[in-house]
């Protein structure tokens, strides 16, 4: 009611053009494609200026995370750009599990595990299908609609993210779709609601 156009009233359009989404979500998926996600140093790189062009990721994690990639020999770059990729290019469980892990795994090592830099890029490459987990956002949501399952861990589970996906996934089912025109958009439109 407080904002009848949903995503397309004027002042929902403001706030978006903050984020620009469109085109972080072109953008990433011209980055990590099957094809450019087969060149190593490409996908690295790509990951550092998506992360660090994105609105929703803090000023703090940028840096650390450029130094990161920076500092990661052949291996540990291919180990990260190969899990990136199972986790955006397999829609088997077990294999999308697999990236997820991996990709939380190899940024757990200099304590990067952090929700945000672990869900931002499916979220730009698959927006209607991935979600970004914001914690504070998350938190307040599940607290606000009173969801006890699944339960909130500041390290980055699939078991969280998988249930929380599905839980986005399902109440977008039951809103008017001027609401979510991605995941990212519908879970702030939610975090506006608990807010108010």
């Amino acid at each position: 009611m407080q904002y009848p156009g949903g995503f397309a009233d004027p002042e929902m359009e403001k706030i978006g053009k903050r984020h620009n989404v469109d085109k972080m979500t072109l953008m990433a998926k011209e980055s990590f494609n099957q094809q450019a996600c087969s060149n190593v140093h490409l996908a690295a790189e790509n990951m550092v200026k998506i992360i660090n062009r994105s609105s929703m990721i803090s000023m703090f994690e940028k840096p650390k995370f450029r130094d990161f990639v920076k500092g990661l020999d052949e291996n540990g770059k291919a180990f990260m750009v190969n899990a990136l990729s199972q986790l955006l290019h397999n829609r088997a469980q077990a294999k999308q599990r697999a990236g997820f892990e991996a990709l939380v795994d190899i940024l757990r090592t200099e304590k990067l595990a952090k929700w945000s830099l672990v869900t931002i890029i499916p979220a730009y490459y698959a927006p209607q299908r991935e979600i970004f987990v914001k914690p504070t956002t998350t938190k307040n949501v599940l607290r606000y609609f009173e969801i006890t399952d699944p339960v909130y861990k500041p390290s980055p589970t699939w078991e969280f993210y998988q249930k929380y996906r599905k839980l986005i996934n399902q109440a977008k089912t039951n809103i008017d779709p001027n609401l979510s025109p991605t995941n990212a958009a519908f879970t702030g439109f939610l975090m506006m609601t608990v807010k108010s």
